[in-house]
C-alpha cells in the first residue's frame, strides 16, 4: 500500500469528504446508496446510519490495535473504517446544507455578519475569546447570516464557543484541581481556564494539523499516551470526535475522578456514547443544564456532561 499503518489512519482522519469519494468511489457507492434510504426516516434515521456504520467499524479498529497495526489486518479494516468515515462526513454536509441553506459551492458570510461574529466571538483571526453574554444576547440577533456561522468555523475545528460565565463556573466547580485536556484542538478551553487561575494542561494528537495551528502550549499527545503522561484527577474535553477509542481510556484510568464533557445533544455527532453509557455501573453521569446553558450558540444544542467516579 506504500503506507504505515499510522499514516493510513491519520490520512483517513484528516482528509475531506470529496477526496476520500475520489479514493474510494466503491466504497462510497455503497454508502451513498444507504444514506439515502436512513435520509427518508429523518433525523432519526441518519442517527441509526451513523451508529451502524460506527458499530460494523469499531472490531476492526479494535482488531487493527491488538494487531500492532498489521498491514493485513490494517487491508481488511480499511473497507469498515472507510465507510464509517465516509459515513460521517456525508451527513456532517447533509446538516450543514439543511442549517445554512447553501448546497452548492462555499459558504460565506456577508460583510455586516462577518464583521459583528468576529467582534463577538475572536480577538484576531481564529482566536477566540470569552463571549459576554450580554453581548451575545445583543449582538447574536444582528447577525443575519447566523445559521451560516457555526458550519463556517467547524471547518477550522471549532464547534462552539465559550461565553465569559461558563469559564468562571468551571474555575468555581472545579476548586483548583490539576486538570488534563484530550483532545483539546487549538487548547482554547485550556487556555481560557488556565489565565482564570486553573492549572490545566492541553494535549492532541495534532491530527488536524492541515486545518488547525497548535499552539506550543498543546501538547502532542494521543489521549491515551496523555493520560499516562499527566495522571490528573479532572479530565476535560470538548466535542470529543464521534466513534473515537480513547473515552473508555478515561473512565478506565483509575486515577481520574472526574471528566468533564462539552458536547451536544445529537449524540451521532460527538462523543462516545456507548461509553458513556457503559461507564454507568462505576460513575454518575448528570448532564448539567447550569453549564449547558454558557455554551454558545445555542444552535449547536450544547449540552455538558459531568462524570464523578462512585
Amino acid at each position: 500500500m506504500g503506507r504505515s499503518p499510522r499514516e493510513a489512519l491519520s490520512e483517513l482522519e484528516s482528509t475531506p469528504l470529496d477526496a476520500l469519494m475520489a479514493v474510494y468511489p466503491a466504497e462510497w457507492r455503497a454508502v451513498g446508496a444507504r444514506l439515502v434510504e436512513a435520509s427518508k426516516a429523518g433525523p432519526t434515521g441518519l442517527e441509526r446510519f451513523v451508529t451502524g456504520l460506527k458499530d460494523a467499524a469499531a472490531p476492526w479498529q479494535t482488531k487493527l490495535k491488538k494487531s500492532h497495526g498489521n498491514p493485513q489486518v490494517l487491508a481488511e479494516a480499511l473497507p469498515f473504517l472507510v465507510a464509517a468515515r465516509l459515513g460521517q462526513l456525508a451527513v456532517e454536509r447533509m446538516l450543514q446544507s439543511a442549517a445554512t441553506g447553501v448546497t452548492h459551492g462555499p459558504v460565506r458570510l456577508g460583510l455586516w455578519s462577518g464583521l459583528l461574529v468576529q467582534r463577538l466571538f475572536f480577538r484576531q483571526g481564529l482566536t477566540r475569546k470569552p463571549v459576554s453574554r450580554w453581548a451575545f444576547r445583543l449582538l447574536w440577533p444582528l447577525v443575519v447570516d447566523r445559521r451560516k456561522v457555526m458550519p463556517l468555523v467547524q471547518q477550522r475545528g471549532i464547534y462552539c464557543f465559550f461565553s465569559a460565565e461558563l469559564v468562571s463556573a468551571l474555575v468555581q466547580r472545579l476548586q483548583g484541581q490539576e486538570c488534563l485536556e484530550v483532545a483539546a484542538g487549538d487548547g482554547t478551553l485550556s487556555r481560557f481556564l488556565g489565565e482564570a487561575g486553573l492549572s490545566v494542561q492541553a494535549t492532541d494528537d495534532h491530527s488536524w494539523a492541515r486545518v488547525l495551528e497548535y499552539p506550543q502550549a498543546v501538547e502532542q499527545l494521543d489521549a491515551v499516551t496523555a493520560l499516562q503522561r499527566y495522571p490528573r484527577p479532572v479530565v476535560l474535553c470538548c466535542f470529543p470526535p464521534p466513534g473515537n477509542t480513547f473515552e473508555r481510556r478515561v473512565f478506565a484510568a483509575e486515577h481520574v475522578r472526574q471528566y468533564l464533557v462539552i458536547t451536544t445533544t445529537h449524540r451521532f455527532a460527538a462523543g462516545d456514547w456507548s461509553a458513556y453509557e457503559s461507564a454507568a455501573p462505576g460513575w454518575t453521569m448528570t448532564a448539567d443544564e447550569g453549564l449547558s446553558s454558557l455554551v454558545l450558540p445555542p444552535e449547536v444544542d450544547p449540552l455538558v456532561l459531568r462524570f464523578e467516579r462512585r
